[in-house]
């Protein structure tokens, strides 16, 4: 009984060794994300919470952030890790849009200390509208009011882009755009104020969830020729894109009366893609095992949010991940080797020159 209780006592004081050194070891960090309810989101609450078990890092996150001002917190060392559209870092990296009170050079000299930890898909851009409405697609938009995202940022940026590539149409000649922030997102869908929505959607999609409480909706996907065109072709590829198609009957918007439209039985639109980022003075071994933390999860991580499967959450392909191009973003040396550990391939292109 005496050896017994000797035994017992020392794994006790094992464990409570191991643990108190876990605690020690783990870091103390600050994250910034967007509002709950996105892929963006989920991908950072996950992290935070596993890399919490895993004694690797206690991850305050702040959420409903700007994250225009994420990337640039995380750049000058102020954050240490956010989220982010990819086109962030490229808009940043030549002091244009919202960093060109910076300049070119602060630009390019803060985008150079960003890295990424693994890519999400934030969401694909779609036309969709009330059936009261009575739009009848893509081609019935001139003169119509359209809700096209915030006031500021890349969503805006690339709705006016997809809207006049698929009809030709500039906001404020062609229709009018009405911009709020994404708290006032889905009132602005069901109070009327806007003929249309277009902005990026998710399989299913929350804000249609909610709006469909006040009606029936329909889902329009890029018209097939638009899509096949040269433009249409060249934006795909622009920092912080990428192409995106699934069967339409993989394509769960909803629960109540949705209905999607498109000539062939595939949904296709313009996927922005993103991921969170860090600064490239964080450790070696500190971004190898957050993203560890994150790869070893991925299946718990997809199974959090009906949308999850479809957030692009493990994909690392250079083109549908939206690396290499003209996206200047690299990922963290850590960050790739934790993907190729764990048999994924990283494109030398998105490979770090720093090591």
């Amino acid at each position: 009984m005496q050896i017994k209780t000797l035994i017992a006592l020392g794994l006790a004081t094992a464990l409570t060794t191991t643990l108190a050194a876990s605690a020690q070891a783990a870091e103390n960090l600050t994250a910034e994300t967007a509002s709950p309810g996105g892929s963006i989101h989920l991908s950072m609450v996950h992290l935070a919470e596993v890399a919490a078990e895993a004694g690797i890092a206690n991850i305050q996150v702040a959420d409903g952030q700007t994250l225009t001002n994420s990337v640039q917190n995380v750049a000058e060392g102020k954050t240490d890790i956010a989220g982010t559209p990819y086109i962030l870092p490229f808009l940043l990296a030549g002091g244009r849009g919202p960093y060109s009170k910076l300049g070119a050079e602060k630009g390019a000299e803060l985008a150079s200390n960003l890295r990424a930890l693994y890519p999400v898909t934030l969401g694909i851009f779609a036309l969709y509208a009330y059936d009261s409405k009575g739009i009848k697609g893509w081609h019935d938009l001139e003169g119509r009011t359209i809700y096209n995202g915030p006031p500021r940022g890349a969503a805006v940026t690339n709705a006016r882009a997809v809207i006049q590539l698929t009809t030709g149409l500039k906001e404020g000649d062609g229709y009018k755009g009405v911009q709020v922030n994404w708290g006032q997102a889905v009132k602005t869908i069901t109070d009327g104020s806007a003929d249309a929505t277009v902005l990026p959607i998710l399989f299913p999609d929350s804000r249609i969830t909610q709006a469909l409480a006040s009606g029936s909706m329909t889902v329009w996907s890029i018209p097939k020729d638009k899509w096949d065109s040269e433009g249409f072709q060249k934006y795909l590829r622009a920092p912080g894109s990428a192409p995106f198609t699934v069967p339409v009957s993989e394509a769960t918007l909803g629960e109540g009366n949705v209905t999607l439209v498109t000539e062939d039985g595939t949904f296709r639109g313009l996927a922005t893609i993103g991921g969170d980022i860090v600064n490239k003075s964080m450790s070696f071994d500190l971004a190898k095992a957050l993203t560890k933390a994150h790869i070893d999860t991925l299946d718990k991580l997809k199974s959090k949010a009906p949308f999850a499967r479809n957030a692009g959450y493990g994909i690392v392909d250079a083109v549908k991940s939206g690396m290499c191009g003209p996206n200047p973003l690299k990922y963290h040396a850590g960050a790739v080797a934790a993907w190729e550990e764990a048999g994924f391939t990283i494109d030398d292109c998105a490979k770090p020159n720093d090591g």
